[in-house]
């Protein structure tokens, strides 16, 4: 007598996937966009490389030289080639230099991971002088009516920054018409960034040795305008510690209260800075 439940047929296999067709390939980071000629895609590859520039930034900035004229886009490649070919570290204080003559060697400037600081920092030095060294102890800087970008500067008078970018915001003030040093970063021991790694013997130099200053004057003040930051306060300590033996006022940059700030909302840091560094009214 035939099972009156039979096993049920085994059901049918299905055909194997399709096989998906390969992905783009992958550039940077991101996949390349599709039907893109291989020139664009490299454009796009190189854009998204830049810090806070995403895939879609980079297409669109790509875009952007694509619609512009032949012109303007030869004129921003020569701009980055330029900037990479004659740019250097001042051989005094650090700062960024334009090479105009192209009598110096294309030596790249130095880049510091984690903007710590960078023991290469002296390889990119040549004969260059930035423009604030060179109008050091040119002259008096008592008119008014001199143009700021011409009036000669006191280099007696140095002010030592983490960064050339630090410089940069220094002078927007136009306050401040001394010379500077740039440490090229800030000693930070667990990121094993230590006094050799920065430019601090060049300052010490300079303390030393009015030749190696500029405008060949002796310095008189040191002021630290390091970042207010735990690393930033350490290298200051360790700055005022080594410069206390040599005959030299060692300053730092005032720290408090911001014009137009109200109490109660700043923090117990700002208010302790604004009470500790009060001053005569």
């Amino acid at each position: 007598m035939p099972d009156a439940n039979p096993d049920p047929a085994p059901a049918p296999r299905k055909p194997d996937a399709a096989p998906r067709s390969a992905k783009p390939r992958a550039l940077g980071g991101w996949s390349a966009p599709r039907g893109y000629p291989e020139s664009v895609v490299r454009l796009m590859d190189e854009l998204a490389k830049l810090p806070g520039v995403g895939r879609r930034s980079a297409e669109r900035l790509a875009f952007h030289v694509l619609k512009s004229s032949t012109d303007q886009a030869l004129a921003l490649a020569r701009a980055i080639e330029d900037v990479k070919a004659r740019v250097r570290h001042c051989r005094i204080c650090y700062n960024l230099a334009d090479v105009l003559d192209g009598s110096e060697p294309p030596v790249p400037v130095a880049s510091q991971p984690a903007d710590h600081g960078s023991a290469g920092a002296r390889t990119a030095l040549g004969g260059s002088i930035c423009s604030i060294c060179a109008r050091a102890s040119a002259g008096s800087t008592d008119d008014p009516s001199a143009d700021p970008a011409s009036r000669p500067r006191d280099g007696g008078v140095v002010m030592v920054v983490e960064q050339p970018k630090d410089l940069i915001a220094l002078e927007q003030t136009g306050s401040y018409s001394g010379v500077y040093h740039v440490l090229m970063g800030r000693l930070s021991p667990m990121d094993g960034v230590g006094p050799g790694d920065l430019t601090i013997a060049d300052l010490l130099a300079r303390v030393d040795n009015p030749g190696r200053n500029a405008g060949g004057v002796p310095v008189r003040e040191i002021v630290l305008a390091l970042n207010p930051t735990l690393e930033g306060d350490g290298t200051t300590l360790y700055l005022a510690e080594q410069l206390k033996a040599r005959k030299v006022s060692v300053t730092r940059l005032a720290r408090g209260l911001p014009t137009g700030s109200q109490l109660e909302f700043a923090s117990k840091a700002v208010l302790a800075d604004a009470i500790e560094g009060r001053r005569t009214v």
